[in-house]
């Protein structure tokens, strides 16, 4: 395309040496006119430079003008030059067959100078508008996407902070919510990897699965603290106020998600707080619901978290080391756990052991 104040570049495509001069003596004081005898050498010239618009006559020996149009209509680039046919025929059909295929304008031969360059000034014009429009439609998206950004990293940030605090009323740090967000994403990335009927999962839904994931304990916000941070064993009492939680989270992600609408990503969370303590054999709770009735996130985000409590100190047990959780969970699949899912933590020990070490 040209520069600034460049004259713009017209190609002229014609197999008539006098209509080219024509063109050429009624453009060159406002155009910088490329004469072309052929479709074939003005198509190798659109290799390596760019045009402003093109004049293409209809009717030419090899390759006609529809065939040339044809050409630059399949290339990305060159589809975006404007193209006047010129053509000799009245054939109101051939007029209809170039617009079709792309041509912006059909000029009848003999051509008219004043006709010529009314139409080439138009087309050109035009077609600065058009990038204009582009330009200001690239920049309002590019507005858009960067707010949108802005926006959904707020919202992850206002996550963190919400899972840290409720994972914070229970441990010395935040970083059980860390950990069991990297055991889920270990297992959500094996199934992305490896899709089996019933555990097919897109991108966009492992995402929420991982995210979600550290929103499990969100309910232990609403837990009493002589119960919660109590260091020796629980009595059957303050266990039933424990097993509470679920459904307290869950309460609180469900009026979140029926004031957002459609969103996935707290539909998920709910599904994980408020399940992620059912078993596979239907002997968990709150709901009491067992095997594939369990969401996925649910299951995933069950062996996430008993994976890190098994081998993290608490006031009330000591810490299994990596290779006698791994046995625990294996022993408990087909009860407690999903046993597919338990075999992609087989696959993948050395990551669950590399995690539980570093964090």
């Amino acid at each position: 395309m040209t520069e600034i104040n460049e004259k713009p570049l017209v190609l002229s495509v014609d197999d008539d040496p006098i209509i080219l001069n024509s063109i050429l003596s009624t453009l060159k004081l406002e155009h910088n006119v490329r004469p072309f005898t052929s479709g074939e050498t003005a198509l190798k010239f659109l290799k390596n430079n760019m045009a402003d618009l093109i004049l293409l006559d209809y009717n030419m020996p090899n390759m006609s003008g529809f065939e040339v149009l044809k050409v630059l209509q399949a290339d990305e680039k060159l589809r975006e030059i404007p193209v006047i046919f010129l053509t000799g025929s009245i054939n109101g059909d051939d007029e209809i067959e170039a617009l079709e295929l792309g041509a912006m304008d059909y000029l009848l031969k003999p051509i008219k100078p004043k006709s010529l360059l009314m139409r080439v000034r138009l087309q050109l014009e035009l077609q600065k508008h058009r990038h204009h429009l582009e330009a200001l439609v690239n920049e309002k998206t590019r507005q858009l996407q960067d707010i949108n950004r802005k926006l959904e990293e707020r919202d992850k940030m206002t996550l963190e902070l919400l899972a840290r605090a409720s994972d914070m009323r229970d441990h010395d740090t935040g970083e059980h919510i860390v950990r069991t967000t990297k055991y889920a994403s270990i297992l959500v990335n094996d199934l992305l990897e490896r899709p089996e009927d019933g555990y097919r999962i897109t991108e966009a839904e492992g995402r929420n699965i991982v995210d979600a994931t550290k929103l499990h304990d969100i309910g232990k916000i609403a837990m009493p603290d002589g119960v919660l941070l109590k260091p020796g064993r629980l009595t059957d009492d303050e266990f039933a106020i424990i097993k509470k939680h679920p459904t307290y989270g869950a309460e609180m992600l469900s009026a979140a998600v029926k004031e957002l609408g459609d969103d996935m990503l707290l539909s998920t969370a709910m599904d994980i707080a408020y399940s992620h303590h059912e078993k596979w054999d239907g002997s968990g709770y709150p709901q009491g619901i067992g095997g594939a009735d369990i969401p996925l996130s649910a299951r995933i985000a069950a062996i996430a978290d008993v994976f890190d409590a098994l081998t993290s100190e608490r006031p009330y047990k000591k810490s299994f080391s990596a290779r006698q959780a791994f046995d625990i969970l294996y022993k408990d699949s087909g009860t407690h756990f999903d046993p597919y899912l338990i075999t992609l933590v087989r696959r993948h020990e050395p990551d669950f052991e590399a995690i539980a070490n570093k964090y």
